[in-house]
Parts: structure tokens; sequence; C-alpha cells
């Protein structure tokens, strides 16, 4: 399958596999904060990647994936180090001082680090445009966490956020620099595989954790082992088999309005008209980053 190159597809299923995403990827911040309640943030985000190391290894069986080579085993290593155990440890550490609707929207300021690591790490050229949308999205950023918890309640929790989604920049980077290595599955199974090994360093006491946690406790993290981390990336891969890049990024600014929706539902959190702010400044600045023309390259979530 070939995740760069649209083709002709159902537009029902596409659609349908746009929303599964949204509503998966909307999901997690909730999930999370659910979670937290019984795990501490080392074990929750363990245990949820337990579970989608082990539906990946279900599908890469059916689907079948090659080994990797020897010379590419760091490479797949920091993949995982970025996208799964630094940022959710990040993450988790940083929702248990920060609204799964904030959470969200602070996710979304990944584009904004992928601009600056371009600049000041890859020495790319940086367009005034893209300085703009910048410090645009930064203003949205500190308007979102100053609106949170309040202004005289600022701490580090929110830079965990930012963390995290600063780990996910360094994994798009890296992922860019090295494409065409694996297909999109095989490369997102190591991805998982490699960051749930390196969070096996905090295996002792999760017994446990899950032999204590409520039962509605532990379906919502099972639903964010499967959903988001493994489900949600092959309908992905499906919608960027048959939807132009540029498009199908286009959806996920959906995401921060259903995580906030489900937040209401779930949690009873109620956003501030701070954050609300805050997230359209910030969803603008990312949106006007993506609408400058620029090669497209692979997206794979996990």
């Amino acid at each position: 399958m070939n995740l760069l190159t649209p083709s002709s597809g159902s537009p029902l299923k596409i659609i349908l596999a746009m929303a599964f995403v949204v509503a998966c990827w909307g999901y997690s911040p909730t999930g999370i904060h659910i979670g937290l309640q019984t795990y501490d943030p080392v074990h929750l985000a363990l245990l949820r990647f337990l579970l989608a190391s082990l539906f990946m290894a279900v599908v890469a069986v059916f689907r079948g994936i090659r080994l990797p080579k020897l010379r590419d085993v760091p490479l797949l290593m920091a993949l995982g180090f970025f996208a799964v155990s630094l940022h959710h440890v990040a993450i988790n550490f940083g929702q248990q001082g920060v609204s799964a609707g904030a959470s969200s929207v602070l996710a979304q300021s990944t584009p904004l680090f992928s601009t600056l690591l371009a600049r000041f790490v890859f020495k790319d050229r940086v367009s005034l445009w893209r300085w703009g949308c910048v410090i645009l999205g930064l203003i949205g950023v500190v308007i979102v966490v100053a609106g949170d918890r309040g202004l005289g309640s600022i701490d580090v929790h929110g830079l965990l956020i930012l963390l995290a989604a600063l780990s996910w920049s360094l994994y798009f980077a890296l992922q860019k620099h090295h494409t065409g290595r694996y297909d999109g599955l095989t490369l997102v199974c190591y991805t998982v595989w490699s960051g749930t090994a390196l969070l096996l360093i905090f295996l002792p006491g999760l017994a446990d954790q899950v032999a204590n946690a409520p039962l509605r406790v532990q379906f919502a993290v099972a639903a964010l082992g499967i959903f988001p981390s493994a489900l949600a990336y092959l309908a992905w891969a499906y919608v960027l088999a048959h939807v132009d890049l540029s498009r199908a990024t286009m959806t996920l600014y959906l995401v921060p309005p259903t995580a906030m929706a489900m937040a209401s539902v779930g949690l009873g959190e109620r956003p501030t008209l701070m954050v609300a702010v805050g997230a359209v400044v910030v969803l603008i600045s990312v949106l006007a980053l993506n609408l400058e023309r620029r090669p497209a390259v692979q997206v794979v979530r996990v």
C-alpha cells in the first residue's frame, strides 16, 4: 500500500475512516485522565503500549512485515523513544495538572516545533510566513496554558505537554530524514515495539496497579491501547492511501474540539473562554502553516 499516492476509493468509507481517526485521537486525553485515577503516569504508558504492541503483533502476523536490518535498530529505538516512551510519559505527567481539552490543543503545537527544529537543527530555510505562524501559535499556547487553570497556577504540567509535542516533532523529523526504508505498517510496528521495550523499565509495580484498578479504569486503558494507538493508525493509513496528505491532515483540526466534547461528557470538563480563544489561535496558526506549499512527506502516528 502506497501511503503517498492517492487512489480511488469509496467516499463513504474514506469519510468513515476519517471520522474514526478523529474519534480515536479525540478520546485519548479523556482516556488518559480516567487512567490516571488509578495508574501512575509511567505505568499507564507501559500498560497502554503493552496492549498496543500485542494488537500490532496480531496485525503483523496477518499482514506480514519484514525483519529490520541490524544497522537500522538504533534508528528504530530512537523512533520508539520519541514517539512512544518520551511522548506518552510526558503527556501523562502533564495531564495530571492540565485538562483533557487543553492538553489536546497543546498537543497540536507539534508543527510549530517542527518548524523550529527545521531552522535551528537541520538548518533549513524558514520563510517569513512560517515564522509568523510559529509566533502566532506560541501566543495561542500561552493563552491556553494561562486560561486552563488561571494565571496564578501556571506550572510545569503545561510545559510537559509541550515537551510531548516536541518529542513528536523529533520523531517526525527522524522519520522524514529516513523515509523509504520501510513501509508504513512495518515502521509503526517496530516503533511501537521498541518504545514499549524502553518502557519495560517501569514494569515493577504494574501488576499491583492492574489488580487494584476498577473496571471503568480498565476499560478506559484497554480502549487507549487498542483504539488511539493501533486501530486509528490502520484507519489513518487507509485515508492516506486514498486522499492527498495535505487534505487528509486538515481532518486532524477536528481532534481538539472532539476531545473537548468527549471530556465534557466523560469528565464533566467545561473549557474556559481563554482556553477556547487560545485553541482557535493555535489551530489557525497550524492551519496557516500547513497551507504553505511544501513537499509532501509520509506521516505515521502511533
